[in-house]
C-alpha cells in the first residue's frame, strides 16, 4: 500500500442484514475511536436509516455500486481494507476484487462460492502476491471455525508432541441456528452457474479444487454423501453442507503454507448423529432432508418449493434467536503412530449471522490494525494463512469463539 488511506475499513453492504450486524459490532466493540471506518452501499437512504438505527450518525457514508467500476475504484482507494457482505459474490464481487488488487487494498468477505474463488485465484493471485495485497475469502462460519480450528490444533499439537498430526477430522457435535438467506442464495447461484458451465462441477467435486495449480493432488477423498459409522468419533456421521467449502479452504491453507503437515496430510468434515440405531436413523433422515433442500435444479418445482421455505437474502433471525444460537465443533487428530488427540471450537451465537458477523468484523480489523503481527504473505489467501495467531486472539477476546486442545 503506497499511500496513507482515509479509512482503516470500509464496510460495503452495510444496509443489508449481515452488513448491518457487522456495523453494529463495530459500533459496540470499537466505540473508542480506535478504528476509523465508513459504511458503503448503493442506496444512501437505506444506509442513513441503518446508521441512525444503530446510533452511528458520526460514521461516514460512501455511495458505491458493485457493478459500477468508477464508484468501486473511488471507494477502494480510500481504505486500507474493504470488508464486503454483498453476495452472491460471483454476481457482485469480481469488479471489487480486481479493484482491490489494483489499488493494493486488502479485502475480506463471506463467500463460500468455490467456483468464484477459483476464478479469482486464477485471475488475481499472482498480481496480489507481487504487490503485497491480501484478498481473504471465507471469513464467516464458512470457513473460519474449520480453517482456524485446524491451524490452532496443529499449532498446539506441535508444541506438545513435537510433530504435526497426519489426519484431522472435524465433527459438528451440536449447532443451533438456521441457514442464512445469503448463504442459500450463494449456493443457489453456484448451481445456476454449474448448470450452464459443467466444468464447475469438476471444481466442486475436486477435494483440491482451491489448491494452487501445482499442488492439486493428495490422498483426500470427496466429501461424504451418505451415512456411515465413524469409529474414531464413536458415532454415525452424515454430510455437512458446509464441508464442500471448508475442506477445500483447509487444504488450500496447507498448500499455501508449504505443506508443513506433510504431503499426505488428510482432512474431512461431517455431522454427528449419535450411536446405535437412533443415531443411524437421525443421520438418514437428516441426509434425506438435506438432499431435498439442495437437490432441486434451477427452475424445478422442488427448487421453487425450497425457495419458499428457506429465507431470502437480507432476511434473518431475531436478536433473541441469534443470541440463543451456538455451535460446538469437535476436532479429532490422528498422529503418525495412530494415537488420537482432540480439540474443540465453539461459538456463542448462531453460526449464520450472530457469530459470522463478529468473525468477519474481526478479520477486517485484523487486516487493518495487526498487519505487522500477521503472517508475511500476500495473494488470494485463507483466514489462517493471512491472519494467523493475531486473528485467533481477536476471535477469543472479542468475538465469542473458543479454541481448546485436550492433552489427555
Amino acid at each position: 500500500m503506497s499511500q496513507k488511506r482515509e479509512f482503516d475499513i470500509i464496510l460495503l453492504g452495510a444496509s443489508g442484514f449481515t452488513g448491518r450486524l457487522v456495523a453494529e459490532y463495530f459500533i459496540s466493540r470499537y466505540s473508542d475511536d480506535s478504528l476509523k471506518w465508513a459504511m458503503a452501499g448503493r442506496n444512501k437512504q437505506k444506509l442513513e436509516e441503518v446508521r441512525s438505527s444503530i446510533n452511528a450518525d458520526h460514521i461516514p457514508i460512501i455511495i458505491a455500486d458493485s457493478m459500477d467500476q468508477d464508484s468501486i475504484d473511488a471507494m477502494v482507494s480510500k481504505a486500507k481494507v474493504i470488508c464486503t457482505t454483498v453476495g452472491p459474490y460471483a454476481k457482485y464481487g469480481s469488479i471489487l476484487v480486481a479493484s482491490c488488487v489494483a489499488h493494493q487494498t486488502d479485502y475480506c468477505d463471506l463467500t463460500g462460492e468455490v467456483q468464484w474463488m477459483r476464478r479469482m485465484i486464477d485471475k488475481h493471485h499472482d498480481a496480489a502476491k507481487a504487490n503485497g495485497t491480501r484478498i481473504v475469502h471465507t471469513c464467516g462460519f464458512d470457513s473460519v471455525p474449520s480453517d482456524m480450528g485446524v491451524y490452532f490444533l496443529q499449532r498446539e499439537i506441535k508444541k506438545d508432541k513435537g510433530a504435526f498430526a497426519k489426519y484431522i477430522k472435524l465433527r459438528v457435535k451440536a449447532m443451533k441456528g438456521g441457514m442464512s438467506g445469503g448463504t442459500y442464495a450463494s449456493l443457489s447461484y453456484v448451481m445456476e452457474e454449474a448448470m450452464k458451465d459443467k466444468s464447475i462441477f469438476k471444481v466442486l467435486k475436486d477435494p483440491y479444487g482451491l489448491n494452487p495449480v501445482d499442488s492439486q493432488k493428495g490422498n483426500d477423498k470427496p466429501d461424504i454423501r451418505s451415512v456411515i459409522y465413524d469409529e474414531e468419533s464413536g458415532s454415525w456421521i452424515f454430510p455437512f453442507i458446509m464441508a464442500m467449502i471448508n475442506t477445500k479452504v483447509v487444504r488450500r491453507s496447507h498448500a499455501l503454507s508449504g505443506t508443513p503437515y506433510g504431503v499426505d496430510f488428510g482432512y474431512d468434515e461431517a455431522m454427528l448423529s449419535g450411536d446405535g440405531m437412533s443415531g443411524r436413523l437421525k443421520g438418514l433422515v437428516s441426509t434425506g432432508v438435506l438432499g431435498l433442500l439442495m437437490g432441486g435444479k434451477p427452475g424445478s418445482i422442488l427448487k421453487k418449493v425450497t425457495d419458499k421455505v428457506l429465507p431470502d437474502p437480507g432476511e434473518g433471525p431475531s436478536k433473541k434467536e441469534r443470541e440463543n444460537g451456538f455451535y460446538n465443533l469437535k476436532l479429532i487428530a490422528r498422529m503418525e503412530d495412530g494415537s488420537l488427540l482432540k480439540g474443540k471450537v465453539t461459538g456463542d451465537r448462531d453460526p449464520g449471522y450472530g457469530s459470522t458477523s463478529k468473525m468477519l468484523g474481526e478479520a477486517a480489523v485484523c487486516l487493518a490494525l495487526d498487519k505487522d503481527k500477521c503472517p508475511n504473505i500476500s495473494g488470494l489467501l485463507t483466514p489462517s494463512t493471512a491472519l494467523g495467531d493475531p486473528y485467533i486472539d481477536r476471535l477469543v477476546e472479542n468475538a465469542g469463539l473458543t479454541f481448546e486442545y485436550f492433552t489427555s
